[in-house]
């Protein structure tokens, strides 16, 4: 079994306010889930406005799918969000 975990720094850049930011990031958790089914949550600066960190986890039996779903999720991310993609990290366990 192989636990892949990715995460990705991201920022707002016209986010206002919490509410701006947090509509941004349901909306980028929702569509994360739906369209990998992995599991996703926002770890870190629950509290800032235009930045966030989400953790993103895959588990699967091949080392290879679980690092190409990843990386799928982090050029979706790049190509599809109205938050920036500052950096990310994929780690397997």
């Amino acid at each position: 079994m192989t636990i892949g975990t990715l995460q990705l720094d991201l920022l707002i850049p016209d986010a206002q306010s919490l509410k701006d930011k947090r509509r941004v990031i349901k909306s980028l958790r929702e569509r994360i889930h739906n369209r990998f089914n992995c599991s996703v949550a926002e770890i870190e600066f629950q509290d800032t406005w235009q930045r966030s960190r989400l953790a993103v986890c895959v588990v699967g039996n091949d080392v290879r799918h679980v690092n190409s779903q990843l990386s799928s999720v982090v050029n979706y991310v790049s190509l599809n969000s109205v938050a920036v993609l500052a950096d990310y990290r994929i780690e397997m366990l």
